[in-house]
């Protein structure tokens, strides 16, 4: 069995090596010819997995290290017995700690108590299920939109122009489809009050970067149109700048990789059930109040120096991505 590995995932090396052939290659450079002979590849959004990719090879399996599946096209695969697994959920504590960040940032920079403000949360799945809980019990209110969710299980969700005109930050947190592309258009950004801030952390086109620029509001962004270059202006006008790492937690990327393990298990009948990264810290759920978290986030997180590394150099934005020194998860 062959098996074709994105070179950035961590953990992974020597772990299916006892059963399977199984070659590194950097993101970008997994191509077709690389994967005719493989039966599965492990990878993550840097490889775009489609006919183009895949259609004269013998992969069976394509996992990603991921949450997020927009660079999969997963019609293609389902069509062509290709099964795709992602790692759903596994960095959600991540991109929380990026959110309440940012949040922590926005409150002492711009003088304000959770209490008085009004947190909009677009797409409330893993993570924006996450930000919903911590936020109420930091003192924001909450108003929600997640169309799907509230189709299913009538959850008193709103839409998502009612979430714009009536928060004072709004926070993405969908997957990118057809219908999430642009959901924050001009029309929707000019609808947002004077000073309300949209924070993005899910994936760069659910907001258009361009309209976003030229919308006069404040902004704190970790995914990008473009990336690895995104637009100039754009980046350095954002109040907070980083390199699509919200989710960068050890134990998120532990988890991601172990979900991907995991498929590859499953479906080749490898003896890895249950299979963690030794040496990897583990997750440690727990509440936390805004003044522990105030406290402590900085000691933990510093999201100011990692904005004004990419600032700085914004030409580094993918070296800076995959030489991430991936931060712990304490809550």
């Amino acid at each position: 069995m062959k098996i074709i590995a994105d070179s950035a995932i961590p953990f992974l090396r020597g772990i299916l090596e006892p059963w399977a052939e199984v070659e590194y290659l950097p993101g970008t450079q997994i191509a077709p010819d690389r994967v005719r002979d493989a039966d599965a590849l492990i990878v993550r959004t840097r490889t775009r997995c489609d006919e183009r990719l895949l259609g004269s090879s013998r992969v069976r399996l394509v996992a990603t290290a991921t949450i997020g599946f927009d660079h999969i096209d997963r019609a293609w695969c389902a069509a062509h017995g290709i099964e795709v697994a992602t790692a759903a959920g596994c960095n959600a504590r991540g991109v929380l700690q990026w959110v309440a960040a940012a949040l922590e940032y926005l409150s002492r920079t711009q003088g304000w108590h959770p209490s008085e403000r009004t947190l909009g949360i677009v797409g409330v799945g893993h993570v924006g299920s996450l930000v919903r809980e911590y936020a109420g019990r930091w003192g924001f209110r909450t108003i929600c939109c997640d169309p799907p969710r509230e189709e299913r299980e009538r959850c008193g969700f709103v839409p998502v122009g009612e979430v714009a005109r009536a928060a004072d930050i709004v926070t993405f947190h969908t997957p990118l489809d057809a219908t999430t592309r642009h959901l924050a258009d001009a029309a929707l950004l000019a609808s947002m009050k004077p000073g309300a801030v949209v924070l993005n952390s899910s994936r760069g086109p659910v907001v258009d970067n361009r309209a976003l620029l030229h919308s006069g509001l404040d902004y704190c962004l970790d995914v990008w149109e473009g990336e690895p270059s995104p637009d100039p202006q754009l980046l350095a006008g954002a109040r907070l700048a980083t390199p699509h790492i919200a989710g960068y937690s050890e134990q998120g990327k532990a988890m991601a990789t172990a979900m991907a393990v995991a498929a590859v298990a499953r479906r080749f009948d490898l003896p890895l059930a249950g299979w963690y990264p030794a040496g990897a810290a583990l997750p440690t759920p727990r509440p936390i109040g805004w003044d522990e978290l105030r406290a402590t986030l900085r000691a933990a997180y510093d999201i100011e120096a990692e904005s004004r590394r990419l600032k700085a150099s914004p030409g580094d934005f993918e070296r800076l991505r995959d030489n991430y020194g991936y931060r712990r998860e304490y809550f």
